[in-house]
């Protein structure tokens, strides 16, 4: 299972910058949907291969991913994109986004779930994966599927909407903040 690049997945640089915070949104959306794919590819390795060292050093970057980025990636959005828009969009939009806060919950419990098999993986305590394990990568990835198509189409554009330019430097820099990088450097 050889990687394109010694980068581990979300870890490079992005081709934007925090200066345009829903840009950099959207990119962590195709670094999640990179890393869902790196976790199929996984699944398909290992029922091959078995757990060999390709198998856990890919298991490796999903964990870290997951147990990272992602979560970054959700306090961005519960701290200045759903709260606007709880405040301030139309009714069906706040339907929405209540949807994105549940999904935000439910998938922090979907991927507890599926880190469990990746971490014994890693471990060597787990040669392959089981039918329940498969069940809980696939409910782990298809709740993201749905809820970035959600996201990119209906709440990002709803918020950005709402937000003028100065609002929206503010929000890319408490962004790089979080991640204790210069808001227009990378």
């Amino acid at each position: 299972m050889a990687k394109s690049s010694s980068a581990l997945p979300g870890f490079n640089a992005p081709s934007v910058g925090f200066e345009q915070p829903f840009a950099m949104l959207e990119a962590c959306h195709e670094r999640v949907q990179r890393t869902l794919t790196l976790l199929q590819r996984l699944r398909a390795h290992v029922l091959e291969h078995g757990a060999d060292v390709s198998a856990q050093q890919a298991a490796r970057d999903v964990l870290r991913y997951f147990d990272i980025a992602a979560p970054l990636h959700h306090e961005d959005e519960e701290l200045h994109v759903f709260p606007l828009l709880l405040a301030q969009a139309a009714p069906d939009v706040v339907a929405l986004v209540r949807r994105l806060q549940h999904d935000h919950r439910c998938m922090a419990t979907d991927w507890a779930a599926a880190r469990l098999a990746l971490q014994a993986l890693v471990e060597g305590r787990q040669a392959g994966f089981s039918e329940a394990d498969g069940a809980a990568f696939e409910r782990f990835i298809g709740r993201y599927d749905r809820h970035i198509a959600d996201e990119e189409t209906l709440a990002y554009p709803a918020a950005q909407a709402l937000l003028a330019a100065p609002a929206l430097e503010a929000m890319g820099r408490e962004m790089a903040a979080r991640r204790r990088v210069p808001a227009s450097g990378h």
